[in-house]
């Protein structure tokens, strides 16, 4: 039995008819083609399928999409707003804190909710808060300098 739901996903608005036990992440890939959202371990361990909600990070392949209704979504693919990278997604370019790129929408949205969170962290709360993104390329360094280097939004510093 299907159900009909309205998400809004990168400023859009979408009617969908789902099963009460689709994912999110199925939702964003199998039926809007966003791509960017990554399949990975499908148990909540790597953060592969990172997407914002209501500017939180959350793993899509443990939401129901059912769970998103009246929520905005944001994923990689709406994380810039202007068309040009988003100053997170060019700090990543800069400082080279991505390889295969498959880790790297579900680490640059949870990097932008501790941003958002905390505009200056320390390297060791970057660590703590980005432990649950694996990455088998990158190492994590590059990610922490990256994060480390963009500027606070105006009104935001500590």
């Amino acid at each position: 039995m299907k159900t009909a739901i309205e998400l809004r996903i990168n400023g859009e608005r979408y009617e969908l008819l789902v099963s009460p036990n689709n994912t999110l992440l199925e939702v964003l890939r199998e039926k809007l083609g966003l791509m960017g959202t990554k399949r990975g371990c499908d148990l909540g361990a790597c953060g592969a399928c990172t997407v914002l909600l209501d500017g939180e990070a959350v793993l899509s392949c443990l939401l129901l999409a059912v769970d998103a209704v009246g929520k905005e979504v944001t994923t990689i693919e709406g994380l810039s707003e202007t068309g040009e990278l988003h100053p997170l997604q060019q700090a990543f370019v800069e400082r080279g804190a991505l390889q295969c790129g498959f880790c790297t929408p579900g680490m640059i949205l949870t990097a932008e909710a501790v941003l958002r969170e905390d505009p200056q962290p320390t390297e060791e709360s970057i660590k703590k808060k980005m432990a649950g993104n694996l990455c088998r390329c990158t190492g994590y360094k590059k990610v922490i300098d990256a994060m480390l280097s963009v500027p606070a939004p105006s009104g935001k510093e500590a």
